[in-house]
């Protein structure tokens, strides 16, 4: 466990990175939801790497702040993370995961095969991914805002498995029923609901955290990234 610097178009950035016993091995990018790259984004990336990937999730929001590293438990963090959610430039968020994305290829420790796993604005990048890079594979975790990107869906060439929640308290029922409506027949798409749940129903800790659920969601993830990365 470890950070790197990831050189992109517009600078030098941190990611921390997670590696697994026996390299080389496919890789997996984390992105992070909008708490910055903290304990529940290393913790995937552990997680990930004791199934046996190199797994590394980039410091996206270093341009309005490096290092950011906050939770989900007090008022005034949560309010910082909506100000760091409205401060967010998605397009140079897409070109710093294109820059991961080409470093993990390059990484010694990885054997060039690289997916891609988000969460909340994470999983609107994930989303991205899919659409705008030849990412191997992604995996997308209630996505915000998706219902407005799906004029990309006709870009995605590579598999795309979505989880979402039914009662997503940021992703209103009309909202997922168009973007259900728009995804639905694409062939590289499969789209999961988790009925009953809430945004972020997969993040261990949180307020609408769902052990049945997340235990669901993320065997689907790795049986997705064992297909498709293997």
């Amino acid at each position: 466990m470890s950070k790197i610097t990831i050189s992109g178009p517009d600078g030098s950035f941190d990611a921390y990175v997670a590696l697994p016993a026996q390299t080389p091995a496919p890789a997996i990018l984390v992105i992070q939801e909008i708490f910055g790259v903290n304990q529940v984004m290393r913790d995937i990336c552990d997680k990930l790497a004791a199934e046996g990937y190199v797994a590394c999730c980039p410091d996206l929001f270093w341009r309005i702040e490096p290092g950011i590293d906050i939770t989900d438990k007090t008022e005034a963090e949560w309010a910082r993370a909506f100000e760091l959610f409205q401060a967010f430039d998605v397009e140079k968020g897409v070109e710093d995961i294109k820059a991961t994305l080409a470093a993990l290829r390059a990484h010694e420790a990885t054997n060039g095969k690289v997916g891609s796993v988000g969460y909340c604005l994470g999983g609107k990048m994930a989303f991205l991914t899919a659409s705008r890079t030849d990412c191997d594979c992604n995996v997308s975790y209630y996505g915000v805002g998706l219902d407005e990107l799906l004029g990309e869906a006709s870009n995605i060439k590579k598999p795309l498995l979505m989880h979402m929640a039914s009662e997503d308290q940021f992703v209103p029922k009309e909202a997922q029923e168009k973007i259900k409506a728009g995804l639905q027949g694409h062939p590289q798409i499969t789209l999961h609901v988790y009925e009953g749940n809430d945004h972020a129903f997969a993040r261990e800790g949180g307020a609408h955290y769902d052990a049945q659920a997340a235990k669901l969601a993320n065997q689907r993830s790795a049986d997705f990234f064992k297909a498709n990365l293997s």
